[in-house]
């Protein structure tokens, strides 16, 4: 089979977000498969170029604000629950553009796929890891205290994980540490489209 599996432990949980970016619908186990992926732990460490005015928590006043989405990290002895899906050759500049300044990372060996169907013997599976320039603008705009995340990301990716049972929104929580920067609500319009469910 031509394309790449992409294992997906943010907003790609959504099948409806990860299909947007396709252009066609996912549908749970006949499309994405639940899966796991060892050897990395999820993070709030992915700092966009994104930028939005949204009020201070402290003071109500309109306040630039840097996105910040989840990420991953090679972390012994962690794992990290998501999902898989086939991408094609002609999809994957659309996922790539997606996340950008993500790198992709080849983890066939590291993704036990949960129940039937998924990839066969001999598919690749890779994920999306925040580059260097992902991380350096996340820690500098947490050090200017400009660093969010906003609420409809910290929901879209809270309600995937609760649509595959709460057993995996649990995990989910209990595997993913707390953010050290706010979670606020950012006008509609200037949610970054990529992140829409």
């Amino acid at each position: 089979m031509s394309g790449v599996w992409i294992f997906g432990y943010g907003s790609l949980v959504s099948p409806t977000s990860f299909g947007f970016t396709l252009g066609r619908e996912l549908l749970m186990g006949v499309d994405v498969f639940e899966a796991e992926l060892d050897g990395y732990g999820r993070r709030w460490n992915y700092g966009t170029a994104t930028r939005f005015w949204a009020p201070r928590l402290d003071d109500g006043r309109d306040h630039h604000w840097t996105f910040v989405a989840l990420g991953i990290e090679a972390a012994a002895g962690e794992t990290t629950n998501g999902v898989v899906a086939h991408v094609t050759d002609d999809e994957l500049p659309a996922l790539d553009r997606r996340e950008r300044n993500y790198d992709r990372v080849d983890v066939t060996d590291q993704v036990t796929i949960h129940g039937r169907g998924g990839p066969s013997t001999g598919d690749r599976i890779v994920t999306y890891v925040p580059g260097a320039t992902a991380i350096d603008l996340y820690e500098t705009a947490r050090a200017r205290g400009e660093a969010a995340i906003t609420r409809r990301y910290w929901d879209l990716v809270d309600g995937a994980f609760a649509a595959l049972g709460h057993d995996r929104r649990e995990r989910y929580h209990a595997t993913t540490p707390l953010p050290d920067i706010p979670v606020i609500v950012a006008p509609d319009e200037q949610t970054p489209v990529r992140h829409r469910a």
